[in-house]
């Protein structure tokens, strides 16, 4: 069972995850990202990838995906809250995304390119 990241832990790691995008949700001991992409191809493909990873870390986000938007979130369930294997599985992430957009303001309403470009 994984261990609950220490304070020592929290303040080492959480810093350049925030600076990276990745935010506190409220009410939870849990980090989530939005992540925009050029196309849903982009979107899927990082999915795809993402996805190969949990089951190699055994560790899996909650996360949803509209046309090019993926958005996740990130705890360790039975740890409860943050663990080492969130910290790790962000980071990875990060990587994976490569020069996707993020969306830092997770208060703002999500809208995937389909919904940005409708006509008003």
């Amino acid at each position: 069972m994984p261990a609950p990241l220490t304070d020592q832990e929290r303040d080492r790691d959480l810093p350049a995850l925030g600076d990276s995008g990745w935010g506190a949700v409220r009410g939870r001991d849990a980090i989530r990202k939005i992540w925009k992409f050029k196309s849903f191809s982009e979107a899927w493909g990082f999915m795809s990838r993402a996805a190969l990873l949990a089951e190699k870390l055994n560790h899996h986000p909650e996360w949803s995906n509209v046309y090019n938007v993926v958005d996740v979130t990130l705890t360790t369930h039975d740890a409860p809250g943050l663990s080492e294997l969130d910290i790790t599985f962000a980071q990875k992430l990060d990587r994976m995304a490569g020069v996707a957009a993020v969306q830092r303001d997770h208060s703002e309403p999500i809208l995937c390119l389909c919904q940005a470009r409708a006509p008003k």
